[in-house]
């Protein structure tokens, strides 16, 4: 459903991207793998139009929405978890779910959908945003992302910062999503707990796709976590 080709973008006059190839069919998991710097963050910003690509296109359904206005795009079913929560402070943790809400006659996701994945979300519904934990503020954006009842949800630093007990809550969580259905595009570095839900990898070197395959080939090739993945 996403066909992102020849991708390239730049901050002012220094080039980022130079060329990202990157596919997600319905109900796959992919992940975007590589070393802070190496334009993952920029990919994404690039797939939604918050940075304008400088060449390339983004596919979604066949459909050119390259350097579209981000709302346009997520209209095509696209949900994005941003790095670094980006949640609204001041509203409450149900008032941030309502205000994405969006609703069509075969919507799988509304406030009882979310608070069943996040009980904890249900507990502090009532709490601003700036009231609840990290881990929380993580479930928040996710449910957040979800409550637009995307087709594909793509998470940037999915689980950055995070104690493992709720790394390993979000990870469970993820992997009931792809079971719902939805495909999932995913920045983290856990390569060991992406692999165990995930189909592809796509790894990035600065600015380029430097090796893309199956978890299955991922595991076969330590070369490749040592050469572009190891600090």
């Amino acid at each position: 459903m996403l066909q992102v080709e020849g991708l390239e973008a730049a901050y002012g006059e220094s080039r980022i991207l130079f060329g990202i190839d990157i596919a997600v069919t319905a109900g796959e998991v992919v992940t975007l793998l590589g070393r802070n710097g190496m334009g993952k963050t920029t990919t994404i910003r690039a797939i939604f139009g918050l940075l304008k690509p400088t060449g390339g296109q983004v596919l979604v359904d066949g459909e050119d929405v390259t350097g579209k206005e981000p709302h346009l795009i997520a209209r095509h079913g696209l949900g994005l978890v941003p790095e670094g929560r980006q949640i609204f402070p001041t509203l409450t943790v149900e008032e941030n779910l309502v205000a994405t809400h969006r609703a069509s006659a075969t919507s799988r996701w509304d406030l009882a959908a979310v608070y069943g994945l996040f009980p904890r979300l249900k507990e502090r519904r009532r709490n601003h945003g700036d009231q609840i934990s990290g881990g929380e503020q993580q479930m928040l954006a996710i449910g957040r992302a979800l409550m637009t009842n995307p087709r594909l949800v793509v998470l940037d630093e999915a689980t950055e910062g995070l104690a493992p007990l709720i790394r390993e809550e979000i990870w469970s969580c993820l992997a009931a999503i792809k079971n719902e259905g939805a495909a999932i595009l995913v920045i983290d570095k856990n390569v060991e707990a992406l692999s165990r839900f995930a189909d592809r990898h796509v790894v990035i070197e600065k600015g380029r796709v430097a090796w893309t395959g199956t978890t299955e080939e991922l595991r076969a090739s330590p070369d490749v976590k040592d050469r572009f993945l190891h600090v």
